[in-house]
């Protein structure tokens, strides 16, 4: 017998507050606590953690501010999904599953050695259980099995970040693939205890693909493809969530000479992404955000799943687009959005028209 949806949610209530009490249960009621963490390099000593603070979480393409303290603190992280219907494409609607309202979902900034408290709560709308996987935990289902959240529940789990760099989270409920591909991802920094190099901007790009019942363009609200999924092909492979969100009034606004530095994550859920700004090269380009520089890149590969940081000076006003150089995607499906750079002439670019005889 089917289900109606009330009853559905009573049961996902009982299974999100059980998954609650494991959660506590198995952390003791308490944080991890403070002392050392084993990776290749041996004993890490872990800081003390001073203070309390809440993070500032924000929509993209914005980014919460550089972290201005020199020491580990406890933040605590409020994160909701919530189901919603918005535009994917002009006259296109979609049913997005996110996290916070938005695609990508919220923008978390951390220090490194910081101690993390995560709260997940599922909105008493949502008709489906959520739950999230942050790729910069160390822990079982980096926190997915510690949040399994149906509608109108909350659930909680603490982590150290102890691996600097930029990272992707999403939601990890089966079908993982549905729940990504309808747009449960993210991204999370966790900033190196030694800070990085002031910018004049920064911003927050992720790429992610849509399967819908109906081919590009096709108007009215359109259902998620399973067909289409298995067989990766997506109809729109879109940055930050929506055709053009990255473009016209969406575009990056900075002035020729700025340093910009792009957190650039593509959730997949299959492709590979071919990053590349048109009319730039890339100054440096951090995989996973993190160690030892690329110089000069022109394009950089991010796996389905991962993120680099990329900087670069801009130096010539106009308008740079970025895309997914897999071209046709770009260009047909909706990779593609605008740094738009104003500014004076520039001695590196000469913009000459030839007139016909």
């Amino acid at each position: 017998m089917k289900m109606d949806t009330l009853s559905a949610r009573s049961v996902w209530a009982g299974l999100g507050a059980a998954a609650a009490l494991a959660a506590v249960i198995l952390l003791g009621g308490q944080p991890p606590a403070a002392g050392t963490a084993r990776s290749s390099l041996g004993e890490v000593p872990l800081p003390p953690v001073r203070g309390v603070e809440t993070a500032v979480l924000t929509d993209a393409p914005n980014v919460p501010p550089p972290i201005d303290r020199d020491y580990a603190t406890h933040v605590v992280v409020n994160l909701e999904t919530v189901e919603v219907t918005k535009e994917l494409a002009p006259g296109v609607e979609y049913r997005f599953w996110t996290f916070g309202g938005s695609v990508p979902g919220k923008f978390i900034r951390v220090r490194e050695g910081d101690e993390v408290e995560f709260h997940l709560s599922n909105a008493a709308s949502s008709i489906t259980p959520h739950n999230i996987d942050l790729h910069a935990v160390t822990g079982p289902g980096g926190g997915a099995k510690a949040t399994f959240t149906g509608p109108g529940q909350e659930t909680t789990f603490t982590f150290r970040a102890v691996h600097p760099g930029l990272f992707v989270y999403h939601c990890a409920m089966p079908p993982v693939g549905m729940h990504i591909a309808n747009g449960m991802y993210g991204m999370i920094l966790v900033e190196p205890a030694e800070g990085l190099a002031e910018v004049d901007h920064e911003f927050y790009v992720m790429q992610g693909e849509f399967y819908t019942e109906g081919g590009y363009g096709a108007k009215g609200l359109q259902d998620f493809s399973y067909r289409k999924a298995l067989a990766e092909q997506p109809d729109y492979v879109l940055f930050n969530g929506a055709l053009g969100a990255l473009n016209g009034e969406g575009a990056l606004q900075v002035s020729a000479g700025d340093r910009v530095r792009l957190f650039v994550g593509n959730a997949g859920p299959s492709l590979t992404s071919s990053f590349h700004v048109i009319g730039e090269v890339m100054d440096n380009v951090y995989p996973a955000g993190s160690g030892a520089p690329m110089r000069d890149v022109q394009t950089v590969s991010i796996a389905a799943g991962d993120a680099v940081t990329a900087e670069l000076r801009v130096e010539v006003p106009g308008a740079y687009t970025m895309v997914d150089h897999a071209i046709f995607r770009a260009f047909d499906k909706g990779a593609n959005g605008t740094i738009q750079v104003s500014g004076g002439p520039s001695p590196l670019y000469a913009d000459a028209t030839t007139a016909g005889r």
